[in-house]
């Protein structure tokens, strides 16, 4: 008797991704199952965050990250598992803000700021705030980048940096260079530094 195909077997809990390096390292982040929202690969993270230690000489202490698109917050993470002063990640998926704020809480992670709502609308409410690096990661395909370029002036330092991560390779905007630019498979990511305006 022929028999029955077997069944998928169920996906079960969240998955996760792990802290690379700093004081957290090897903690793991929770994944929510939500449409667009997946963690930047372990060997980006690495190379990104490799690029900005040999920027700033390995001193985070007096840097401060927005994240305005923080899906699991793994980029956001890694920044506070590395010492920086102050890091704000916004994100509109809210079982993914309840992860983040468990896992920041059990880390005991007072850097660390978490906005629930939309990160281009957040990003206009902080033009108070100059940051030293923005992770820019927004969901693929919703041309959201276009809209992001016009509001990095309001909340970017005047040296400050930019990591992007897209679909296609990044168009350089005005007002920045190029720093370092890779690929993942897919995903093309790169670093560009503010160009100071002339005085």
């Amino acid at each position: 008797m022929p028999r029955a195909p077997r069944k998928q077997a169920p996906r079960i809990g969240p998955q996760s991704v792990r802290i690379i390096g700093g004081q957290f390292r090897r903690t793991p982040i929770t994944v929510v199952d939500a449409p667009g929202l997946r963690p930047t690969p372990d060997r980006v993270r690495e190379t990104v965050f490799n690029w900005l230690s040999h920027l700033w000489d390995t001193n985070f202490d007096d840097k401060s990250v927005l994240d305005p698109f923080a899906g699991s917050g793994a980029m956001g993470f890694e920044a506070a598992s590395r010492g920086a002063s102050r890091i704000v990640m916004v994100e509109t998926e809210r079982r993914a803000i309840f992860a983040m704020t468990t896992l920041r809480d059990k880390l005991d992670a007072t850097n660390i700021e978490l906005i629930h709502g939309d990160g281009l609308a957040a990003m206009r409410r902080l033009t108070g705030a100059k940051f030293d690096v923005i992770f820019l990661d927004p969901p693929f395909g919703e041309g959201k980048l276009d809209k992001v370029w016009p509001l990095l002036p309001g909340v970017l330092a005047q040296d400050g940096l930019v990591y992007v991560e897209s679909e296609a390779a990044v168009n350089v905007p005005e007002g920045f260079a190029l720093v370092r630019q890779d690929t993942a498979g897919a995903v093309h990511f790169a670093l560009l530094e503010r160009i100071p305006a002339a005085t």
